[in-house]
């Protein structure tokens, strides 16, 4: 009779290159979870507008929750519901994972120092809507109501006047649970890695045609991490003559302007760096193509993760060893226009290349602390450099810095603006004031 269960196990887990509908991936995810119950675990972080599961797996040698020092990846495929290359070697990467655990020396301390989060579909209902796969657009790309999730976030740089999904919603509410701290989201249509940000403004550089995030440098290292560990995408030559990528890789302004899109989000309310990756000339391949795209994403899958090892983290406490949430930790020069901010347990990730870096830590309406560090390439390692803080005395209890969702650019472009134009900016008070007198 156990014989019997194993063999039911072994089909569940057993996975073929198919496309997989709700059923089969739901079956193929439960049957893993039930193959690997210390090594993974499944939950559903909301519901579709046609109420199927937003289906995430977790895999690490503690899935169930987070563990101090322990960074939080995640990878998100089939946002769009007709590019399904992502979601299925998602799949495919889970097998790769728990069947090299404890095999594979490099999986297995990836897995014991690092928990992941797959999902493979963010949008269930626009990929069973697509009935005639094809390489182009499709209606299957939008969610039931018809709306492009990719464009249905709040916007750092305009008001983005959409109603926010229950995929967006639910994701929305993932990241805000999680300390998420690098993340990519799989996408189809082209062959590149696309980093942030996606909108821009002045203050971002987007007058030159390239919208500047604090962290480039960072954010140009993971696209070509991506690009380099791929097949062919580095080589940069696009899926057709009008459009090259030199390297592999773009900034998303760069290519073409998006508002209310995930990575921006991700990076600037988040704290979690996300870059795109757009895996496939055509949106929706024959099945029989799929091995290929497995075989030529797996290893730049796997060195991707690793990147969350880049940099340093650490906890701030008091002289009591008592974490201290929302403390302000950020590297000097790289101030985030929403501050990154530590967690329940005290504890900061700050993705950085080696260098020599000053970390300054700020408990709100009290004090600040200065630290100046020298980060090793520690990805090998699987652990970011450790820098903790220590305050003697704090307030009993800390307010989180705010950070409003309104379009935080837009009110760094008037402040700018207004710096450039004293004179203007002086002559507008006066008018106003009196008016005001009048």
């Amino acid at each position: 009779e156990v014989g019997g269960d194993l063999c039911l196990i072994a089909v569940a887990t057993s996975l073929d290159f198919k496309y997989h509908h709700t059923e089969e991936l739901e079956a193929y995810l439960k049957g893993v979870h039930a193959s690997y119950p210390s090594l993974t675990h499944l939950h559903s972080i909301g519901r579709s507008v046609e109420g199927r599961n937003l289906w995430v797996l977790v895999l690490g040698k503690f899935p169930t929750h987070h563990k101090i020092g322990i960074p939080e990846f995640k990878y998100v495929a089939n946002m769009h519901g007709d590019e399904t290359v992502g979601r299925e070697i998602l799949l495919h990467l889970i097998d790769f994972l728990v069947t090299s655990y404890g095999h594979d020396p490099v999986v297995t301390r990836l897995l014991n120092n690092t928990r992941i989060h797959i999902m493979p579909t963010m949008n269930p209902d626009g990929f069973e809507a697509t009935k005639v796969p094809d390489c182009y657009y499709s209606r299957g790309r939008y969610n039931k109501n018809g709306e492009d999730l990719n464009r249905n976030f709040p916007d750092a740089f305009e008001n983005n006047n959409v109603s926010v999904q229950p995929e967006t919603q639910a994701v929305m509410n993932w990241i805000k649970n999680e300390t998420f701290v690098l993340s990519a989201n799989l996408h189809g249509g082209a062959l590149v890695a696309s980093y942030p940000f996606d909108n821009g403004n002045s203050v971002t550089g987007s007058l030159k045609g390239y919208s500047k995030s604090p962290d480039d440098d960072v954010f140009v290292h993971l696209a070509k991490t991506y690009s380099f560990n791929h097949a062919s995408m580095h080589r940069g030559t696009g899926c057709d003559s009008r459009q090259t990528f030199p390297q592999g890789i773009t900034n998303g302004y760069s290519w073409y302007q998006l508002e209310g899109g995930m990575q921006d989000y991700n990076y600037v309310w988040g704290q979690c760096f996300e870059i795109t990756l757009e895996l496939s000339c055509c949106k929706y391949p024959p099945e029989e193509e799929l091995e290929k795209f497995w075989t030529d994403n797996k290893v730049a899958l796997v060195e991707y993760i690793k990147q969350v090892h880049l940099g340093v983290k650490g906890q701030v406490t008091d002289k009591n060893g008592n974490p201290i949430p929302n403390a302000i930790v950020e590297a000097k020069g790289r101030r985030h226009v929403c501050p990154y901010q530590t967690n329940e347990q005290g504890e900061y990730f700050l993705l950085l290349l080696p260098g020599t870096y000053v970390i300054n830590a700020t408990v709100p309406g009290f004090q600040s602390m200065l630290k100046t560090v020298e980060i090793p390439n520690n990805t090998g390692n699987f652990s970011a450099l450790k820098q903790d803080f220590s305050f003697l005395e704090v307030p009993v209890r800390t307010r989180a810095a705010s950070c409003p969702k309104s379009p935080l650019y837009r009110e760094l472009e008037w402040a700018s603006a207004a710096a450039a134009k004293p004179t203007l900016h002086v002559w507008v008070l006066m008018t106003i004031m009196l008016v005001i007198f009048k």
